[in-house]
């Protein structure tokens, strides 16, 4: 409990470091940008009859300036925002591994995300990932409509164009960025919309038959897996990347088709089609297949998420976004295993039958990537119906 206590702390502390680096940003900003205040600058620079001086010889402190700022942010406005953590959909660990905390401001309905990084052993920044501005729906039912704070809610989805932003080369190579919420102020949302006098807003008719949609898929399928949960998510996954030849993350209707089959997982072409059909809104023939499989499958909620990501960060401490097979069995404990504490099962064998799964699901047999550790956890966490039954396995096994 003391180190579960601690952890939180830490948490808070880095939350509140990231809340500050924002306000100081964002402050100083509004008054650096200012283009009359850089026009200013530069005539107030130079003294009179000297021309163009060198730059250490100019007067370049911002207090002495005569220009008013037409920028009316101030610290007041600013902290009306609300806090929401947030993490990147990605198969890619690194990506996915990314410490993301974002704020929605209610004055302008502008959002930004900032990253909060590691650089060795003690040093910590709070970096923006994406920068404050106008953002809006980039696809689905309410695509080209602008955020409002109701889109800021646990599970769901933020998309951003790739395109002119300062992003790494690897997640430039698809079109749009996902975010997932994990975490939002619930507290501080309702005092907002409360100060507004904004209501709560509900999924649109579409939106909902979207969701019906999938909900219906889902049950059939994964009472077809049950059972066999492991097997056919590490299978399933393994499968998809080995036909996924370009590396992209998007695969065409046939192939993804011919990997559900492969797993008896088939569907009618009247479900599969209206699945198709939500995820393909703009004909394009191919879709990210990892989406597809949490579409007709499901996935496991944010609380359990939070657990395998924390599990794997202990694993990949510089974020690599792969394990190796010798760390994972070397840090892999089944003594606290529910079936190793009632007699029923020992704990070699637990370990063992847990590391033959993992290396069936593992296109290279010496190291363990994020998708092929969370596809794992993924067909476990179906047979398990308690979210802290759940979390105990993963704390009890890797002593998180």
């Amino acid at each position: 409990m003391r180190k579960l206590e601690a952890e939180d702390v830490a948490v808070e502390r880095r939350k509140q470091a990231v809340v500050e680096q924002v306000m100081v940003d964002q402050l100083s900003r509004a008054v650096i940008s200012d283009p009359d205040q850089n026009s200013a600058q530069t005539e107030l620079s130079s003294p009179p009859g000297i021309g163009s001086a060198p730059l250490r010889f100019r007067k370049r402190t911002l207090h002495e300036t005569k220009v008013k700022t037409t920028s009316t942010l101030t610290e007041n406005l600013l902290s009306n925002k609300l806090r929401f953590d947030a993490r990147i959909l990605s198969r890619n660990g690194r990506d996915a591994s990314r410490e993301l905390i974002g704020f929605f401001f209610a004055y302008d309905k502008t959002l930004t995300v900032y990253e909060y990084r590691h650089f060795g052993k003690n040093r910590t920044n709070a970096l923006p990932f994406i920068p404050k501005g106008c953002y809006k729906h980039e696809r689905g039912r309410r695509q080209g409509a602008q955020y409002s704070i109701h889109d800021i809610c646990v599970g769901a989805n933020l998309s951003f164009s790739t395109h002119g932003q300062n992003f790494p080369d690897n997640m430039k190579r698809r079109p749009l960025l996902l975010l997932r919420i994990t975490d939002v102020d619930e507290l501080v949302k309702n005092m907002l919309l409360t100060s507004t006098g904004e209501i709560r807003q509900g999924l649109s008719k579409e939106e909902r038959d979207d969701k019906n949609i999938f909900k219906a898929v889902q049950g059939v399928l994964r009472e077809r897996v049950k059972g066999r949960g492991v097997h056919t998510l590490t299978g399933l996954g393994k499968l998809l990347r080995q036909a996924d030849v370009s590396g992209d993350g998007v695969l065409g209707k046939k192939e993804i088709r011919s990997v559900l089959e492969a797993f008896h997982l088939t569907l009618s072409d009247k479900d599969f089609d209206a699945v198709w059909r939500i995820l393909d809104q703009h004909g394009g023939g191919r879709v990210d297949y990892g989406e597809f499989i949490r579409a007709v499958i499901g996935e496991m909620n944010e609380f359990r998420k939070s657990f395998v990501r924390k599990a794997f960060m202990k694993l990949d401490p510089n974020k690599s976004g792969t394990a190796p097979m010798t760390d994972i069995e070397k840090f892999y404990c089944a003594k606290g295993h529910p079936k190793v504490v009632s007699g029923e099962a020992l704990e070699e064998e637990l370990r063992a039958g847990f590391m033959e799964s993992l290396r069936e699901g593992c296109l290279h047999p010496q190291e363990v990537s994020y998708c092929e550790f969370e596809d794992y956890y993924e067909g476990l966490s179906i047979g398990i119906v308690d979210d802290q039954d759940f979390a105990n396995i993963l704390r009890n096994s890797w002593g998180i």
